[in-house]
């Protein structure tokens, strides 16, 4: 184990390792707790405001139809920055992961401004979580999810397991609609790479009302127009929330071989081609699918520098300018102080997995994962990923599909974006069940 990691979690288990969380009271969401469990006040100092319901005021100059959301905090500067020089000043405020950037990189910094509690969701999934509150159960070890529809499950969550779950089953839209999505890779050397290319759907059932009796949380469909060697691939993937009802299922089209196979491995440790081999598949969004390979225990809550309402650089459209040798643009990234649950993740005992253990740190206002630090078996801080996160005010959404990771070992990195225009589409509407089906992902990824 490393300092910094030793660091970090004697520092959290001073907070919260002797501290047994009381019954939830769920009488106090919406007043004292917001729908989403955050507290409702700021902290001690100001640094953290209270929440005063999110961001829906849609700046002047947005184009509805271009969906590029203009940053309404352009105008804002730096309070400070951290790096080399003063990183042990704030490093009780740092996740491991961000520490060790710093430390390694004299030209990786981050700079902190002012905090907005920006992240909010339409009314009725609010008013859905209060109404819910204490309904859903798990099932199987932790691994599923009952009792619930169109909300947030454990708004007050109890253990590591339901904190994942909020992870998961939170708000994105009732239809993403990625038309310009793109991946980009940076090996070591600084050489700049798209890895990825096409139309990235992401449709929620679990906050489809007509499908309120459906086992499935989302829908996934990635048809790729690049880079050349895999236009016409497409990858679909059926995600569950309820496993003890069905199992995750995943289908892919390859053009040479002009049939869709059942894609089992998409899941899991199983290296992600979307990313040239950089993360894994269950890296997606910081974390997705089943879990029954780790065992999720929740800290608690710690204030952190995270990236947050970064604008700047979701919709930035010259890559060129943001990706530079060993780490991003930090002109690009906007850091704000926010309050954090922090899950830890220690793989099973006879469990398969490239990595041993993951710190999550889980937006309290959003549920959204911001970062996370992965551990290789031999204790090593090996993968650090990040989100960064927008309020999409003309939808009522946060979005958090912006992310990537540093490879401290490789000295890569890699990043999702969906640069220029068409910027991300959100949408009630939802693509007819045929769409889903194997028999269209080969009608349209023949090439």
């Amino acid at each position: 184990m490393n300092t910094s990691h030793k660091v970090l979690v004697a520092s959290l288990l001073s907070l919260f390792g002797s501290v047994a969380l009381a019954a939830p009271d769920y009488s106090q969401l919406g007043k004292s707790l917001t729908a989403m469990g955050a507290q409702q006040s700021g902290n001690q100092d100001g640094s953290i405001p209270a929440y005063t319901g999110g961001l829906t005021t849609v700046p002047a100059g947005f184009d509805k139809y271009s969906f590029v959301r203009p940053d309404p905090f352009a105008n804002e500067k730096p309070l400070f920055s951290i790096d080399q020089k003063n990183v042990s000043q704030y490093a009780d405020k740092l996740t491991a992961g961000t520490v060790a950037l710093i430390k390694r990189y004299p030209s990786f910094r981050i700079d902190i401004y002012p905090t907005h509690r920006t992240a909010t969701s339409p009314q009725w999934v609010l008013d859905n979580t209060i109404k819910n509150a204490g309904k859903a159960t798990l099932e199987a070890d932790g691994t599923s999810v009952a009792g619930v529809h169109a909300s947030i499950p454990f708004p007050i969550p109890q253990n590591g397991n339901e904190a994942m779950w909020n992870l998961l089953m939170r708000y994105n839209g009732d239809t993403m609609d990625f038309r310009n999505f793109k991946a980009f890779n940076v090996n070591s050397s600084g050489q700049m790479s798209m890895s990825t290319q096409g139309r990235f759907l992401v449709e929620s059932e679990y906050y489809n009302p007509a499908k309120a009796d459906s086992s499935f949380l989302q829908r996934t469909r990635l048809d790729y127009t690049g880079p050349a060697r895999r236009a016409g691939e497409v990858a679909m993937v059926l995600e569950p929330a309820m496993y003890t009802k069905t199992e995750r299922r995943a289908f892919q089209y390859l053009p040479g071989q002009r049939r869709v196979k059942l894609a089992p491995d998409l899941a899991y440790d199983t290296p992600n081609t979307s990313t040239s081999g950089m993360s894994t598949m269950d890296d997606v969004g910081l974390f997705n699918g089943k879990q029954d390979r780790f065992d999720f225990k929740l800290v608690g809550k710690k204030e952190v520098y995270v990236p947050y309402n970064d604008y700047r650089l979701v919709y930035a459209d010259n890559p060129q300018a943001i990706f530079t040798p060993n780490h991003i643009n930090p002109d690009y990234v906007r850091w704000e102080l926010h309050r954090v649950w922090v899950v830890e993740a220690t793989l099973k005992p006879g469990a398969r997995h490239i990595y041993k253990k993951r710190e999550f740190y889980l937006d309290e206002d959003s549920w959204a994962p911001l970062a996370v630090d992965q551990y290789d078996a031999r204790d090593s801080l090996w993968r650090v990923g990040f989100n960064y996160p927008t309020q999409s005010y003309d939808a009522s959404t946060f979005s958090s599909f912006t992310a990537g990771h540093y490879d401290l070992i490789g000295g890569n990195y890699y990043i999702h974006l969906w640069p220029g225009t068409p910027g991300l589409r959100i949408a009630s509407e939802h693509q007819p069940d045929n769409y889903w089906s194997p028999d269209s992902m080969a009608g349209s990824g023949i090439r």
